[in-house]
């Protein structure tokens, strides 16, 4: 293109990546998220977008195992990486996860916009933390806000889970 200019917004590259145990795949602008690729190109729409600055929560997804700001992330960084997100929490049947089913039964999930965050950043802090106590597991959601549920029960619920992980 002799004279012009690609802009890198029209510069366009496939991400190989493992999304939830499978692999996947997209061709993506480099600028894109990790958090509207996953929602737009990829149909993962329980990932959720709120405020789009990393300080809400609501976007957070597990990369490599490690909770993440999807919405922070460029899509291209996941390349040859593990993805997981909200939709791969539960079993292949449909089964909810421990986490999932205690945060139904404690009445976690009011409105559900941050519940996807919460779940992948509980699901990732039980994994490094498995008998945390109550103020541990406050400091490990302190990223994610919510606004419906005044936060006890979202907290009951994850150790409700180190509970059952820990009596076997």
């Amino acid at each position: 293109m002799a004279g012009e200019e690609l802009a890198l917004g029209d510069v366009e590259r496939e991400v190989r990546f493992t999304l939830n145990g499978r692999p996947a795949s997209a061709r993506v602008p480099v600028r894109r998220t990790l958090a509207d690729m996953l929602r737009d190109d990829l149909g993962q729409t329980g990932t959720h977008l709120g405020c789009e600055h990393g300080a809400c929560g609501a976007c957070t997804v597990q990369v490599d195992g490690e909770a993440v700001r999807s919405c922070l992330m460029l899509a291209v960084q996941v390349e040859g990486r593990e993805v997981r997100t909200v939709e791969g929490l539960a079993a292949p049947d449909g089964t909810l996860s421990p986490l999932q089913d205690a945060f139904w039964r404690h009445h976690a999930l009011q409105c559900g916009f941050c519940t996807p965050g919460f779940l992948m950043t509980a699901d990732a802090f039980l994994r490094e933390h498995p008998e945390p106590d109550e103020e541990e597991v406050r400091e490990a959601l302190s990223g994610n806000l919510c606004r419906c549920t005044g936060y006890q029960p979202i907290v009951e619920a994850v150790l409700d889970v180190a509970r059952s992980r820990r009596s076997g």
